[in-house]
Protein backbone atom coordinates (compact mmCIF):
# COMPACT_ATOMS: atom_id res chain seq x y z
CA UNK A 1 0.00 0.00 0.00
CA UNK A 2 2.79 2.43 0.75
CA UNK A 3 4.63 1.63 -2.48
CA UNK A 4 2.08 2.97 -4.94
CA UNK A 5 2.52 6.71 -4.17
CA UNK A 6 6.27 6.26 -4.37
CA UNK A 7 6.06 4.55 -7.75
CA UNK A 8 3.70 7.22 -9.03
CA UNK A 9 6.12 9.96 -8.05
CA UNK A 10 9.03 8.19 -9.71
CA UNK A 11 7.08 7.70 -12.91
CA UNK A 12 6.15 11.39 -12.93
CA UNK A 13 9.73 12.71 -12.76
CA UNK A 14 10.76 12.37 -16.46
CA UNK A 15 7.92 14.61 -17.60
CA UNK A 16 9.29 17.59 -15.64
CA UNK A 17 13.00 17.12 -16.20
CA UNK A 18 14.57 20.24 -17.68
CA UNK A 19 15.78 20.14 -21.27
CA UNK A 20 19.09 21.63 -22.38
CA UNK A 21 19.40 23.25 -25.78
CA UNK A 22 22.68 24.25 -27.41
CA UNK A 23 22.45 27.52 -29.38
CA UNK A 24 25.17 28.16 -31.95
CA UNK A 25 23.62 30.84 -34.18
CA UNK A 26 21.05 33.65 -34.13
CA UNK A 27 18.64 31.51 -36.16
CA UNK A 28 18.87 28.68 -33.65
CA UNK A 29 18.13 31.14 -30.84
CA UNK A 30 15.05 32.47 -32.61
CA UNK A 31 13.81 28.91 -33.17
CA UNK A 32 14.36 27.98 -29.52
CA UNK A 33 12.38 31.02 -28.34
CA UNK A 34 9.31 30.32 -30.49
CA UNK A 35 7.79 28.01 -27.89
CA UNK A 36 10.12 27.64 -24.88
CA UNK A 37 9.11 25.09 -22.27
CA UNK A 38 9.25 25.40 -18.51
CA UNK A 39 12.56 24.16 -17.15
CA UNK A 40 14.55 24.77 -20.35
CA UNK A 41 18.23 25.74 -20.28
CA UNK A 42 19.62 27.59 -23.30
CA UNK A 43 23.40 27.32 -23.52
CA UNK A 44 24.55 29.93 -26.01
CA UNK A 45 27.84 29.59 -27.87
CA UNK A 46 30.28 32.52 -28.24
CA UNK A 47 29.52 35.02 -30.98
CA UNK A 48 27.42 38.05 -31.83
CA UNK A 49 23.63 37.91 -31.58
CA UNK A 50 21.02 40.61 -32.21
CA UNK A 51 18.99 42.05 -29.36
CA UNK A 52 15.23 42.39 -29.34
CA UNK A 53 14.22 39.07 -27.73
CA UNK A 54 11.02 38.72 -25.70
CA UNK A 55 9.87 35.86 -23.44
CA UNK A 56 6.61 35.70 -21.49
CA UNK A 57 5.15 33.30 -18.94
CA UNK A 58 7.93 30.70 -18.93
CA UNK A 59 9.06 29.28 -15.58
CA UNK A 60 12.47 27.95 -14.54
CA UNK A 61 14.13 29.18 -17.72
CA UNK A 62 17.93 29.48 -17.71
CA UNK A 63 19.84 31.43 -20.36
CA UNK A 64 23.61 31.25 -20.02
CA UNK A 65 26.90 31.16 -21.88
CA UNK A 66 28.16 27.86 -23.16
CA UNK A 67 31.65 29.15 -22.29
CA UNK A 68 31.62 31.62 -19.36
CA UNK A 69 34.97 33.00 -20.53
CA UNK A 70 33.48 33.90 -23.92
CA UNK A 71 29.97 35.20 -23.24
CA UNK A 72 27.61 35.60 -26.18
CA UNK A 73 27.26 39.26 -27.13
CA UNK A 74 23.76 40.67 -27.74
CA UNK A 75 24.03 43.87 -29.76
CA UNK A 76 21.39 46.52 -30.37
CA UNK A 77 17.62 46.42 -30.31
CA UNK A 78 15.30 48.42 -28.08
CA UNK A 79 15.82 45.86 -25.28
CA UNK A 80 18.36 43.10 -25.56
CA UNK A 81 15.92 40.90 -23.63
CA UNK A 82 12.42 41.49 -22.23
CA UNK A 83 11.06 38.95 -19.75
CA UNK A 84 7.46 39.20 -18.53
CA UNK A 85 6.17 36.98 -15.70
CA UNK A 86 9.09 34.56 -15.98
CA UNK A 87 9.27 33.01 -12.52
CA UNK A 88 12.56 31.42 -11.38
CA UNK A 89 14.46 32.83 -14.33
CA UNK A 90 18.29 32.64 -14.35
CA UNK A 91 20.50 34.78 -16.60
CA UNK A 92 24.21 34.02 -16.38
CA UNK A 93 27.42 35.04 -18.17
CA UNK A 94 25.93 37.19 -20.93
CA UNK A 95 27.07 40.41 -22.60
CA UNK A 96 24.72 43.18 -23.82
CA UNK A 97 25.48 46.50 -25.50
CA UNK A 98 24.08 49.26 -27.66
CA UNK A 99 20.39 49.02 -26.76
CA UNK A 100 18.27 52.15 -27.28
CA UNK A 101 15.70 51.27 -24.58
CA UNK A 102 16.99 49.05 -21.76
CA UNK A 103 19.58 46.32 -21.63
CA UNK A 104 17.36 43.92 -19.66
CA UNK A 105 13.68 44.59 -18.97
CA UNK A 106 11.96 42.30 -16.48
CA UNK A 107 8.41 42.76 -15.17
CA UNK A 108 5.28 41.23 -13.66
CA UNK A 109 3.21 41.63 -16.81
CA UNK A 110 1.26 44.46 -15.21
CA UNK A 111 -0.22 42.18 -12.53
CA UNK A 112 0.58 44.59 -9.70
CA UNK A 113 -0.76 42.41 -6.89
CA UNK A 114 1.21 39.29 -7.87
CA UNK A 115 4.96 39.86 -8.18
CA UNK A 116 7.17 37.61 -10.23
CA UNK A 117 9.57 35.74 -7.96
CA UNK A 118 12.90 33.95 -7.91
CA UNK A 119 14.96 35.70 -10.62
CA UNK A 120 18.77 35.55 -10.60
CA UNK A 121 21.00 37.72 -12.81
CA UNK A 122 24.71 37.07 -12.42
CA UNK A 123 27.94 37.84 -14.25
CA UNK A 124 26.15 39.88 -16.92
CA UNK A 125 28.06 42.67 -18.67
CA UNK A 126 25.99 45.63 -19.90
CA UNK A 127 27.30 48.71 -21.69
CA UNK A 128 26.30 51.71 -23.80
CA UNK A 129 22.57 51.86 -23.08
CA UNK A 130 20.77 54.95 -24.38
CA UNK A 131 22.88 57.05 -24.45
CA UNK A 132 20.51 59.88 -23.47
CA UNK A 133 17.15 59.72 -21.75
CA UNK A 134 15.56 57.32 -19.27
CA UNK A 135 17.23 54.12 -20.45
CA UNK A 136 18.38 51.54 -17.91
CA UNK A 137 20.93 48.79 -17.83
CA UNK A 138 18.54 46.53 -15.90
CA UNK A 139 14.91 47.63 -15.44
CA UNK A 140 12.86 45.65 -12.92
CA UNK A 141 9.16 46.14 -12.19
CA UNK A 142 7.16 44.05 -9.74
CA UNK A 143 9.80 41.44 -8.86
CA UNK A 144 10.33 39.74 -5.50
CA UNK A 145 13.23 37.59 -4.30
CA UNK A 146 15.49 38.94 -7.03
CA UNK A 147 19.29 38.62 -6.89
CA UNK A 148 21.64 40.66 -9.08
CA UNK A 149 25.17 39.41 -8.51
CA UNK A 150 28.59 40.33 -9.90
CA UNK A 151 27.26 42.30 -12.88
CA UNK A 152 29.13 45.12 -14.64
CA UNK A 153 27.27 48.12 -16.06
CA UNK A 154 29.17 50.77 -18.01
CA UNK A 155 27.48 53.74 -19.67
CA UNK A 156 23.71 54.18 -19.43
CA UNK A 157 21.19 56.96 -19.94
CA UNK A 158 18.89 56.60 -16.91
CA UNK A 159 19.64 54.10 -14.15
CA UNK A 160 22.14 51.29 -14.09
CA UNK A 161 19.63 49.18 -12.13
CA UNK A 162 16.10 50.49 -11.62
CA UNK A 163 13.72 48.80 -9.17
CA UNK A 164 10.04 49.81 -9.31
CA UNK A 165 8.00 48.00 -6.68
CA UNK A 166 10.52 45.21 -6.02
CA UNK A 167 10.88 43.50 -2.64
CA UNK A 168 13.06 41.11 -0.60
CA UNK A 169 15.91 41.40 -3.07
CA UNK A 170 19.70 41.70 -3.19
CA UNK A 171 22.20 43.60 -5.35
CA UNK A 172 25.71 42.40 -4.52
CA UNK A 173 29.23 42.62 -5.91
CA UNK A 174 28.34 44.73 -8.94
CA UNK A 175 30.37 47.46 -10.64
CA UNK A 176 28.91 50.67 -12.11
CA UNK A 177 31.01 53.05 -14.21
CA UNK A 178 29.63 56.15 -15.88
CA UNK A 179 30.75 57.30 -19.32
CA UNK A 180 30.99 60.67 -21.02
CA UNK A 181 28.01 61.38 -23.26
CA UNK A 182 25.58 59.21 -21.23
CA UNK A 183 22.94 60.98 -19.12
CA UNK A 184 23.07 58.69 -16.09
CA UNK A 185 20.82 59.87 -13.27
CA UNK A 186 21.58 57.00 -10.88
CA UNK A 187 23.44 53.71 -10.74
CA UNK A 188 20.96 52.02 -8.39
CA UNK A 189 17.45 53.40 -7.91
CA UNK A 190 14.90 51.83 -5.56
CA UNK A 191 11.42 53.36 -5.82
CA UNK A 192 7.71 52.84 -6.47
CA UNK A 193 7.02 50.94 -3.24
CA UNK A 194 10.28 49.00 -3.25
CA UNK A 195 11.12 47.50 0.15
CA UNK A 196 13.43 45.13 2.00
CA UNK A 197 16.35 45.41 -0.44
CA UNK A 198 20.08 45.15 0.30
CA UNK A 199 22.77 46.81 -1.86
CA UNK A 200 26.20 45.61 -0.81
CA UNK A 201 29.84 45.24 -1.87
CA UNK A 202 29.41 47.25 -5.07
CA UNK A 203 31.80 49.75 -6.68
CA UNK A 204 30.44 53.00 -8.10
CA UNK A 205 32.72 55.23 -10.22
CA UNK A 206 31.29 58.54 -11.49
CA UNK A 207 28.04 56.62 -11.61
CA UNK A 208 25.48 59.31 -12.33
CA UNK A 209 24.00 62.30 -10.52
CA UNK A 210 22.96 60.07 -7.60
CA UNK A 211 24.97 56.84 -7.57
CA UNK A 212 22.56 55.37 -5.01
CA UNK A 213 19.02 56.78 -5.09
CA UNK A 214 17.02 55.41 -2.17
CA UNK A 215 13.53 56.34 -3.26
CA UNK A 216 12.65 58.60 -6.17
CA UNK A 217 9.55 59.78 -7.97
CA UNK A 218 6.94 57.35 -9.30
CA UNK A 219 3.48 57.79 -10.79
CA UNK A 220 0.82 56.33 -8.49
CA UNK A 221 -0.47 53.75 -11.06
CA UNK A 222 2.96 52.08 -11.07
CA UNK A 223 3.36 51.50 -7.32
CA UNK A 224 3.67 47.97 -6.04
CA UNK A 225 1.90 47.53 -3.73
CA UNK A 226 -0.85 49.94 -4.66
CA UNK A 227 -1.55 52.27 -1.77
CA UNK A 228 2.04 52.39 -0.51
CA UNK A 229 2.77 55.66 1.29
CA UNK A 230 6.51 55.69 0.63
CA UNK A 231 8.76 55.44 -2.40
CA UNK A 232 10.93 52.87 -0.61
CA UNK A 233 11.19 51.30 2.84
CA UNK A 234 13.52 49.14 4.90
CA UNK A 235 16.59 49.40 2.71
CA UNK A 236 20.20 48.54 3.60
CA UNK A 237 23.21 49.94 1.73
CA UNK A 238 26.45 48.53 3.14
CA UNK A 239 30.11 47.95 2.39
CA UNK A 240 30.19 49.75 -0.95
CA UNK A 241 32.85 51.98 -2.54
CA UNK A 242 31.44 55.19 -4.04
CA UNK A 243 33.81 57.47 -5.99
CA UNK A 244 33.02 60.77 -7.67
CA UNK A 245 29.55 62.04 -8.71
CA UNK A 246 27.80 65.14 -7.31
CA UNK A 247 26.78 63.18 -4.18
CA UNK A 248 27.34 59.73 -2.73
CA UNK A 249 23.71 58.86 -2.03
CA UNK A 250 20.28 60.48 -2.08
CA UNK A 251 17.44 59.62 0.30
CA UNK A 252 14.25 60.53 -1.54
CA UNK A 253 10.93 59.72 0.08
CA UNK A 254 12.40 56.69 1.86
CA UNK A 255 10.93 55.42 5.13
CA UNK A 256 13.54 53.51 7.17
CA UNK A 257 16.98 52.84 5.71
CA UNK A 258 20.49 52.02 6.85
CA UNK A 259 23.62 53.33 5.10
CA UNK A 260 26.59 51.67 6.80
CA UNK A 261 30.20 50.64 6.34
CA UNK A 262 30.59 52.41 3.00
CA UNK A 263 33.67 54.19 1.69
CA UNK A 264 32.95 57.52 0.01
CA UNK A 265 35.65 59.29 -1.97
CA UNK A 266 35.45 62.79 -3.39
CA UNK A 267 31.83 63.66 -4.15
CA UNK A 268 31.85 66.87 -6.15
CA UNK A 269 28.96 68.91 -4.69
CA UNK A 270 27.26 67.35 -1.66
CA UNK A 271 27.90 64.26 0.42
CA UNK A 272 24.25 63.28 0.91
CA UNK A 273 20.88 64.56 -0.28
CA UNK A 274 17.61 64.36 1.68
CA UNK A 275 14.67 65.05 -0.62
CA UNK A 276 10.95 64.56 -1.07
CA UNK A 277 9.77 64.27 -4.67
CA UNK A 278 6.46 62.39 -4.27
CA UNK A 279 4.04 64.64 -2.39
CA UNK A 280 0.71 62.88 -2.77
CA UNK A 281 -1.71 63.01 0.19
CA UNK A 282 -0.76 60.52 2.89
CA UNK A 283 2.84 60.05 1.80
CA UNK A 284 5.33 60.05 4.66
CA UNK A 285 8.25 62.48 4.60
CA UNK A 286 11.73 61.15 3.96
CA UNK A 287 12.65 59.82 7.41
CA UNK A 288 14.23 57.29 9.76
CA UNK A 289 17.65 56.81 8.12
CA UNK A 290 20.70 55.54 10.03
CA UNK A 291 24.08 56.61 8.61
CA UNK A 292 26.87 54.85 10.47
CA UNK A 293 30.41 53.46 10.26
CA UNK A 294 31.20 55.14 6.93
CA UNK A 295 34.55 56.58 5.84
CA UNK A 296 34.03 59.83 3.96
CA UNK A 297 36.83 61.67 2.18
CA UNK A 298 36.06 64.91 0.33
CA UNK A 299 37.49 68.27 -0.66
CA UNK A 300 36.13 71.34 1.02
CA UNK A 301 36.86 73.31 -2.17
CA UNK A 302 34.19 71.19 -3.88
CA UNK A 303 31.75 70.34 -1.10
CA UNK A 304 30.37 73.60 0.26
CA UNK A 305 27.11 72.11 1.58
CA UNK A 306 27.52 68.75 3.26
CA UNK A 307 23.86 67.74 3.11
CA UNK A 308 21.38 69.05 0.57
CA UNK A 309 18.11 69.02 2.54
CA UNK A 310 14.88 69.71 0.68
CA UNK A 311 11.57 70.80 2.12
CA UNK A 312 8.90 68.30 3.09
CA UNK A 313 11.49 65.97 4.67
CA UNK A 314 12.16 64.94 8.28
CA UNK A 315 15.94 65.30 8.70
CA UNK A 316 15.52 65.41 12.48
CA UNK A 317 14.72 61.67 12.35
CA UNK A 318 18.09 60.82 10.77
CA UNK A 319 20.85 59.34 12.96
CA UNK A 320 24.60 59.64 12.41
CA UNK A 321 26.98 57.33 14.29
CA UNK A 322 30.69 56.49 14.15
CA UNK A 323 31.39 58.05 10.75
CA UNK A 324 34.86 59.30 9.84
CA UNK A 325 34.84 62.61 7.93
CA UNK A 326 38.01 63.91 6.27
CA UNK A 327 38.32 67.06 4.15
CA UNK A 328 41.54 66.31 2.33
CA UNK A 329 42.36 69.92 1.46
CA UNK A 330 41.16 71.39 4.79
CA UNK A 331 41.35 68.82 7.60
CA UNK A 332 40.44 71.53 10.09
CA UNK A 333 37.09 71.93 8.31
CA UNK A 334 36.23 68.24 8.19
CA UNK A 335 33.35 68.35 10.67
CA UNK A 336 30.13 68.40 8.65
CA UNK A 337 27.03 70.44 9.35
CA UNK A 338 24.36 67.85 10.15
CA UNK A 339 20.67 68.23 11.03
CA UNK A 340 21.23 66.30 14.30
CA UNK A 341 24.21 65.72 16.56
CA UNK A 342 26.38 62.79 15.58
CA UNK A 343 27.30 60.05 18.04
CA UNK A 344 31.03 59.16 18.19
CA UNK A 345 31.99 60.79 14.90
CA UNK A 346 35.62 61.29 13.83
CA UNK A 347 36.75 64.47 12.11
CA UNK A 348 39.95 65.53 10.37
CA UNK A 349 41.82 62.21 10.53
CA UNK A 350 42.53 60.52 7.22
CA UNK A 351 40.72 57.17 6.91
CA UNK A 352 42.77 54.09 6.39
Amino acid sequence: MTLRPFIASVLFVPSVLASEILIQSPDELVAALRDPKNGTTLKIAPGNYPGGHSVSGVEKLTIEALDPKQPPHFRGGANAWHFSRCKDLTLRNLRLSGQTGNGLNLDDGGNLANPTTGITIEHVQISDIGPKGNHDGIKCSGLDQLTVRACTITGWGGQGIDFVGCHHSLITGCRFTGKEGFTASAAVQLKGGTSDVIVEKCHFTKAGERPINLGGSTGLPYFRPQGATYEAARLIVRDNLIEGSPCAAAFVGVDDAEFSGNTIRFPTKWIFRILQETREPGFVPCRQVLIKDNQITFRRSEVQTDLNIGDGTAPETFRFENNIWFAEDRPDRSRPKLPVEEKNGGYGVKPR
